[in-house]
């Protein structure tokens, strides 16, 4: 299987996952023309995507999703709240209602030669979701935008070979910067997105000797950047209760312009 992010941020998220025959999309929140760029990259072109699975209806996850769908038919995956949102959002367009593949949460399905797993995330989104896909023994997920975390959770993301984890701010500079209070106590909150902190404690509870990649993403442009995620997850591996450093794990971050080198498992 092969991952790729093509965008990762607070401002647009895309992400690519596949095999040798299928492939598709997590989240199209950037622009068509990014995408295609991207997918260039990784050596796909669009009317090769099988499908995109969206995540949850907030604008940096589907402002490209009508120009991209519409132009390449590609079925959209997501909730029944997630799709009512999508239908709300007059930016997008009019998507064909065709199109629209109604999934449930914790219900697995298939596309081509990937299963894909749903499972439910804590956000203030109509009904959110994570991805788990998997093929030929090999599995990667997505999660992201994600206030907190249980057990259930864990087992979500147990046994990976490579995931998209968010580490989406660092505590302290969210607290005194720019926000006003409301969106500082809402990025905070259980709804929220993951801290620096917390993703790395995450981390550390789904970490095993087979995981080869983390990808850090979801990075917030005002309350975070790259080398303090990537620092502050490293400690939180080395201080954690597991038998690893921080300097052993495969970590890299994910940057919103710039799309990352294809992991391949």
């Amino acid at each position: 299987m092969r991952l790729c992010s093509i965008a990762s941020g607070s401002s647009g998220n895309c992400i690519y996952i596949g095999d040798s025959r299928t492939h598709l999309l997590v989240d199209t929140g950037i622009s068509k023309k990014r995408i295609e760029e991207g997918l260039c990259r990784v050596g796909v072109k669009g009317e090769e995507i099988a499908g995109i699975l969206v995540t949850h209806e907030h604008s940096d996850h589907i402002q490209g999703l009508g120009v991209f769908s519409r132009r390449y038919e590609v079925p959209i995956y997501a909730t029944r709240g997630t799709i009512e949102g999508i239908r709300r959002c007059k930016s997008l367009g009019t998507i064909p209602e065709d199109l629209f593949c109604e999934i449930r949460e914790e219900e697995s399905f298939t596309i081509g030669s990937l299963e894909i797993y749903p499972f439910p995330i804590s956000h203030d989104a109509r009904e959110p979701v994570g991805y788990r896909a998997g093929s030929a023994g090999k599995s990667v997920a997505v999660a992201t935008d994600l206030g907190t975390y249980d057990e259930k959770t864990v087992q979500y993301l147990s046994g990976l070979d490579a995931v998209v984890l968010e580490a989406n701010h660092d505590t302290h500079m969210l607290e005194v910067g720019p926000y006003p209070y409301h969106l500082k106590q809402r990025v905070l909150g259980e709804r929220g997105h993951l801290s620096n902190e917390v993703s790395g404690r995450l981390l550390c509870d789904i970490l095993h000797r087979d995981l080869k990649q983390v990808v850090l993403g979801h990075l917030s442009k005002e309350n975070n950047y790259e080398e303090l995620a990537y620092e502050t997850v490293k400690l939180e591996v080395t201080m954690g209760e597991n038998p690893y450093k921080g300097d052993e794990i495969p970590l890299m971050v994910a940057k919103r312009d710039e799309i990352s080198p294809t992991i391949e498992v």
